[in-house]
């Protein structure tokens, strides 16, 4: 017994140190990470004159020249063997020329079909060509991005069931595509068609594409770990959105404030809280990736110059503009399950309000839609953390996802939250458990 009451002793005295510590924490994150130049950082980012930060335009290139200014002025480094800020790649643009497909002697208008390809083909008959189904019932999404992971050559009969989402799907491919040079994956069409038929008995296509090769590139810097520089723990989040698109009331740019600025701006505020600490036992990598819209190819690239191996832990940022479902100082990280990750964060928020959550929305398959996949396939403990009410969300993907939409507030809360929970994995007193690779 007296053994037992010293021990609860010893607690108790320790307690206000503990406490006083974590205080300590929050106050100096607070001073660091300041509202006004959170908001500074995300008006510049989704106003006019970034022009929505479409993939391969003059807008995309101006919004990283000034991540690369933040990053400058932030006294991060380039990565290790890097020049500059800018991680350089090129990528294989497809662009459609023209399109034909006659299916059982009929020529298909042309909001029937959508063709997957990275050149010009034609097929003249059937023969070594795949013929898929996907019926009612199923979620088209996940089955049209399975079918192009398989990477054969396929006719798809869609159901009529999924007319208005299949209208997306012509959209994209009139857009034409993308691909990484000699990537095997993208050398086999996939033709896919709403034709409310149970059997194909014939098929011609011809397919006519322009290809050129273009300039991409993430912006990346890093703060050296002092004991662990080996081990990195990497903060992401894309910089790219859509661009100009349809007009909604008579604005067509896409600015892009939630998706992603919101989560570009926490990236260069968490490289500015850790440099002015300056205690990070682990290496720390900061990057904001391009071409997520457009299929993930900047977070694709950067894995691929990663030893997954070495990656503690990967925080990837995604639209923090407006508190989540579970309210104010919440947010939901997603793969939740998929490692200790969120209780690891959670912990280190303890005697804060802030909360986070398992993602709410399983049925999106979040965890595998960010720039946070390509490392989580490869074992790493990447996720994203996000407060987007994604099934309500009206503004997403249109002209109206705007700075003035943004509640700056829950951008700082989550920026903050982000911090203090990251620091033990930061100090390299924890590293989240491995997810199984793919």
């Amino acid at each position: 017994m007296k053994i037992k009451l010293y021990a609860a002793l010893a607690a108790i005295a320790l307690l206000p140190a503990a406490l006083h510590a974590q205080t300590g924490y929050s106050e100096n994150v607070n001073k660091l990470i300041k509202q006004d130049d959170v908001e500074r950082i995300i008006k510049t980012l989704s106003a006019d004159d970034m022009q929505g930060r479409g993939t391969f335009t003059p807008g995309i290139d101006k919004a990283a020249t000034f991540i690369e200014g933040e990053f400058k002025a932030a006294g991060i480094k380039p990565l290790a063997g890097a020049k500059g800020f800018r991680q350089n790649f090129s990528m294989l643009r497809t662009t459609p020329v023209s399109a034909k497909v006659t299916l059982n002697g009929s020529e298909l208008p042309a909001d029937k079909f959508a063709i997957n390809a990275s050149s010009s083909f034609n097929w003249a008959s059937l023969d070594g060509v795949e013929v898929v189904k996907i019926a009612a019932g199923k979620n088209l999404g996940a089955e049209y991005q399975a079918i192009l992971k398989n990477n054969k050559t396929s006719i798809v009969l869609v159901d009529t069931s999924y007319s208005a989402m299949f209208k997306r799907l012509v959209a994209r491919a009139k857009r034409g595509g993308t691909s990484f040079k000699g990537d095997a994956n993208t050398d086999n069409p996939v033709v896919f068609v709403m034709a409310g038929m149970d059997d194909v008995k014939s098929l011609t296509v011809s397919y006519e594409a322009k290809t050129e090769e273009k300039p991409l590139f993430n912006v990346a810097g890093m703060i050296p770990g002092k004991s662990k520089p080996d081990e990195y723990v990497v903060f992401s989040g894309h910089y790219d959105h859509l661009g100009i698109i349809k007009p909604m009331d008579g604005d067509s740019i896409a600015n892009g404030a939630d998706d992603d600025a919101s989560g570009t701006t926490a990236v260069i505020e968490l490289a500015k809280y850790y440099k002015k600490l300056n205690n990070n036992e682990c290496t720390l990598i900061f990057v904001a990736f391009t071409a997520e819209e457009i299929g993930g190819y900047g977070s694709q690239y950067f894995s691929k110059q990663m030893d997954p191996d070495k990656v503690v832990a990967m925080f990837n940022i995604e639209m923090i503009g407006k508190a989540s479902k579970f309210g104010e100082n919440s947010a939901f990280i997603t793969g939740y399950e998929r490692s200790d990750f969120g209780k690891i964060l959670q912990s280190n928020l303890e005697g804060t309000a802030f909360k986070f959550y398992p993602d709410p929305y399983p049925q999106q398959n979040l965890f595998y839609r960010s720039d946070n996949a390509t490392l989580a396939a490869l074992g790493v403990p990447a996720h994203t953390i996000s407060t987007d009410q994604i099934d309500t969300d009206k503004l997403y993907h249109t002209v109206k996802d705007e700075f003035s939409s943004m509640d700056v507030s829950n951008i700082v809360a989550t920026i903050r939250a982000i911090a203090l929970s990251s620091r033990s994995i930061v100090a390299g007193k924890d590293a989240p458990t491995r997810i199984p690779k793919l």
